[in-house]
């Protein structure tokens, strides 16, 4: 059986403390590194001799460095690893990542004490969060196992450890860190184990285990099939669909408390692979093409995670599912397709199929009349060449672009506002033979053109579409609380908005 970790707070001496290993923070600045006031009792013990002895070592404190060192006499634990934490002082983003940095430099302890800035409810949320997310793998398709195993005891050394509100944020980040978790799970799941009907199943699955027993929370599942969405006039989620031996699904998943103060909505896309279709990609980007579902994961997890924390808050979420292949029966550049809002779409890049599985699911998310709609999708690699692989783009309506950017702010993800000009207006319905043209080949502004499509089936809502393309997986080596592979990038984006909706009323 794998081993389970259990994280507690305490407020002992990380000198003291008899952990396998201790865990200290190091801020570099002018003068040098200095241990956080976290190891202040370490910093202490070592007293004159500390300085040279992090120069020995080679410790500078910079951002995403971890030094192990074995200790003598000066601590009772028999292992120190010294994380920098960069320029003093920290903030949560810093806090978080070292915790995450730390999570991967301590192999085979079966107990491990974080002496990391921790004297706020915030800061302990992000200790714990950072290095949960931290020393995540994903090893279901390993036959060889890893010898290195997790710790069982992962122990915060916080002055606030006895107050209620300190256990209070170690338990929302112990649930954000499962919803992250969850998703880069489902992401990193090979597309043939994912398929719409079993993605559907998995989430079924993590629906069940949320809800079951005495107090949890009351979430409703709804699962539509192939047949249903054809009776719902699901032409866009169908006209991808199609092309496949696996059938599309739609999973609807609603919490409504008692006292709800506003309604949110939120919808991911849900392409469990992307050839491209008829528009092939080519060979070398398909590769990662699993990871073209992490929206609807990301929703999908954002709302359990919400009735998780028990938010006073509506959340309806919309994952349409399908997967995009090559076949007699793909939909053809130059089809006219007829979508749920009775809008029709010429279809001119069938690789531009996410957004015929948004229109859709958008344009059902609106008849519920939500406060606010938020979309979550892998949709354009335009975005991804003009911000990169760790900044996401957010386009639609101003209060609630800044409401996601505050958001993301407040939960460590970067991300950056993009317009949408007028032209594109004109450009979307140039379309000679239908209501709307999918995509036009011109190379400049293709995110924005997206995002201008989207826009046409939210009803004039409050709208806000984040473009996560290339943030949903990370190809290089692990940085921060961020492994190899599935990111789960979004998540705690979308959970924070919720938060702050539910403080506001919306």
């Amino acid at each position: 059986m794998p081993r389970v970790t259990s994280y507690s707070l305490r407020s002992a001496s990380p000198a003291k403390t008899r952990a396998d290993a201790v865990v200290v923070g190091v801020l570099s600045g002018p003068k040098g590194p200095r241990l956080c006031d976290a190891a202040e009792e370490v910093s202490a013990a070592y007293g004159r001799r500390l300085r040279p002895f992090l120069s020995t070592m080679g410790v500078t404190g910079k951002a995403g460095e971890a030094v192990k060192a074995p200790t003598g006499d000066e601590v009772n634990a028999p292992l120190l690893v010294f994380v920098g934490l960069g320029d003093d002082p920290a903030d949560l983003i810093a806090v978080r990542r070292a915790a995450g940095v730390a999570a991967r430099s301590v192999p085979n302890a079966a107990s491990v004490a974080l002496a990391l800035p921790s004297d706020t409810p915030e800061l302990v949320a992000a200790v714990v969060e950072g290095h949960r997310l931290g020393g995540y793998t994903f090893t279901a398709y390993k036959s060889a196992k890893s010898e290195t195993s997790e710790p069982n005891d992962v122990i915060v050394l916080s002055p606030i450890a006895r107050r209620a509100e300190a256990g209070a944020a170690l338990e929302r980040a112990e649930v954000l860190a499962d919803a992250v978790a969850l998703t880069r799970d489902w992401v990193n799941t090979p597309p043939k184990d994912c398929t719409p009907p079993l993605l559907a199943e998995l989430v079924t699955a993590a629906h069940k285990e949320v809800t079951k027993g005495r107090g949890a929370p009351k979430v409703k599942l709804e699962v539509f099939d192939h047949e249903q969405l054809e009776e719902m006039g699901c032409g866009g989620i169908l006209s991808v669909g199609n092309s496949s031996v696996a059938p599309s699904r739609l999973v609807k998943l609603s919490w409504a408390p008692k006292g709800a103060v506003a309604h949110l909505a939120l919808v991911g896309k849900g392409v469990t692979f992307d050839s491209g279709g008829l528009t092939i990609k080519p060979s070398s980007s398909m590769l990662n093409m699993k990871g073209d579902m992490a929206g609807a994961a990301s929703v999908v997890a954002a709302t359990l995670a919400i009735a998780r924390l028990g938010l006073p808050l509506r959340v309806t979420a919309w994952a349409p599912m399908a997967e995009n292949m090559v076949s007699a029966t793909s939909t053809r550049p130059g089809d006219v397709i007829t979508m749920h809002s009775g809008r029709t779409v010429e279809i001119a890049n069938t690789d531009a199929e996410g957004r015929m599985l948004l229109g859709d699911a958008l344009s059902l998310a609106i008849e519920e009349e939500p406060d606010l709609v938020v979309d979550i999708a892998t949709l354009t690699g335009h975005m991804q060449l003009a911000l990169g692989d760790k900044v996401g783009a957010v386009m639609g309506t101003d209060d609630q672009v800044d409401a996601v950017l505050a958001a993301g702010a407040s939960a460590g993800e970067q991300h950056w506002p993009m317009p949408i000009p007028e032209e594109m207006s004109e450009r979307i319905t140039s379309s000679k033979v239908a209501d709307l043209l999918q995509h036009d080949w011109v190379r400049w502004g293709g995110g924005l053109y997206a995002s201008a499509f989207l826009r046409e089936f939210t009803g004039g809502l409050p709208w806000a579409h984040l473009d996560i393309a290339g943030k949903e997986m990370n190809t290089g080596g692990p940085y921060g609380h961020v492994p190899s592979g599935a990111t789960g990038f979004g998540v705690t984006t979308l959970v924070e908005l919720a938060r702050s909706l539910a403080t506001t009323g919306g």
